[in-house]
């Protein structure tokens, strides 16, 4: 879909933003562009909608040089989400998303329409559409953006570190958004980041960046994690790439064991041993340590935290971290609507991988 081919950005006062560099984005996939400050992944992603030109070098989208392309028709074709969002102060929320159709000459009612459409596909209530950019929250108008981008149903999607501005547990919702989105909506993305953890978990393919634009690996997460090109790589990606590894090792030899459970508001049986919670829904709730004096019936706040949960069947690395999270130091298992299944340790997790590393 998009194509890199000896692309070079030299400014006039000489600085080399982007140097000679080739890669070819996939149809369809999310590919991360990232990097320290300065490294030119923002200078890369901008030529792609021509707000950037490159000094030499050629820039396809769907096999034409965008250069053939007038700049204005090109940006209308191809969705663009920023930081903060950028949304319009003046106007409501559905006009925000309502501007890209009107521009291609819809009427106002058929534009509101399909605005109205794209904020429930974001994730965002209908009544949020008459409030305007300033009554929103961070979280929020970051899914106008998305919605504002993705209104005329563009091929591809651009995206500046558009979730950098917003708290972590926002960013994490944020992010699970958007690779629902994209398995819904099949687009190619570009996205932008400096964070590898972001990276990681939204590229299918990353491209690594380091200072004058050059490109130090170009690579699936898993084969980045597994075999770093260069000492810039290792050092970019972080000591603990091996546990971030575990983010692409499929967990089909975990077999949870049991432990002795108690619903809310029932009483609790007398044990020496860590017993755990769930609700009328056997939805763990958290744990009752062991010895703990229940005088009638259960209730919450007689409860230890539980840690993170594990979905049966992801990857290992959740499997691992709510073992080592959980107070009992049982990592608790759930389906996929949250209901227990049962209880895995570290020490099976362990075993599993040295036994495929074998």
């Amino acid at each position: 879909m998009i194509e890199f081919q000896s692309v070079r950005k030299q400014y006039d006062n000489g600085t080399v933003a982007v140097h000679e560099l080739s890669l070819v984005v996939e149809t369809g996939t999310i590919t991360v562009f990232v990097g320290p400050s300065g490294c030119g992944k923002t200078t890369l992603m901008r030529m792609v909608n021509r707000m950037i030109d490159p000094s030499s070098g050629t820039v396809r989208v769907n096999g034409s040089d965008v250069r053939d392309s007038d700049p204005a028709q090109l940006r209308r074709g191809i969705g663009y989400v920023i930081q903060q969002a950028g949304l319009f102060p003046h106007r409501t929320v559905l006009d925000n998303v309502a501007t890209v159709p009107l521009l291609f000459g819809r009427s106002r009612r058929e534009a509101r329409a399909r605005a109205s459409e794209l904020l429930e596909l974001v994730g965002l209530q209908q009544e949020l559409g008459k409030r305007y950019p300033a009554q929103l929250s961070g979280g929020q108008q970051q899914r106008v953006g998305v919605a504002r981008a993705l209104a005329a149903d563009p091929p591809v999607l651009l995206m500046d570190e558009p979730f950098s501005a917003v708290d972590p547990v926002v960013r994490e919702g944020l992010q699970d958004e958007l690779l629902r989105l994209q398995a819904e909506l099949d687009k190619t993305v570009l996205f932008v980041t400096h964070d590898i953890d972001e990276a990681i978990k939204l590229g299918e393919k990353v491209a690594v960046l380091r200072e004058g634009g050059h490109l130090a690996q170009y690579a699936a997460p898993d084969d980045l994690l597994a075999e770093p090109a260069d000492d810039f790589v290792t050092s970019f990606v972080g000591r603990d790439r091996g546990y971030r590894r575990l983010s692409f090792v499929e967990s089909d030899g975990i077999r949870p064991g049991s432990v002795t459970t108690v619903a809310v508001g029932d009483t609790p049986p007398a044990r020496a041993s860590w017993v755990l919670a769930l609700d009328g829904e056997r939805r763990p709730r958290g744990w009752l340590p062991p010895g703990a004096a229940v005088d009638g019936q259960l209730t919450e706040d007689q409860l230890v935290a539980g840690g993170s949960l594990y979905t049966e069947r992801t990857p290992l690395r959740g499997a691992l971290d709510a073992a080592l999270s959980a107070p009992s130091g049982l990592g608790v298992v759930v389906d996929g609507d949250g209901g227990y299944v049962g209880v895995v340790t570290a020490q099976q997790v362990l075993d599993l991988i040295e036994s495929r590393r074998t």
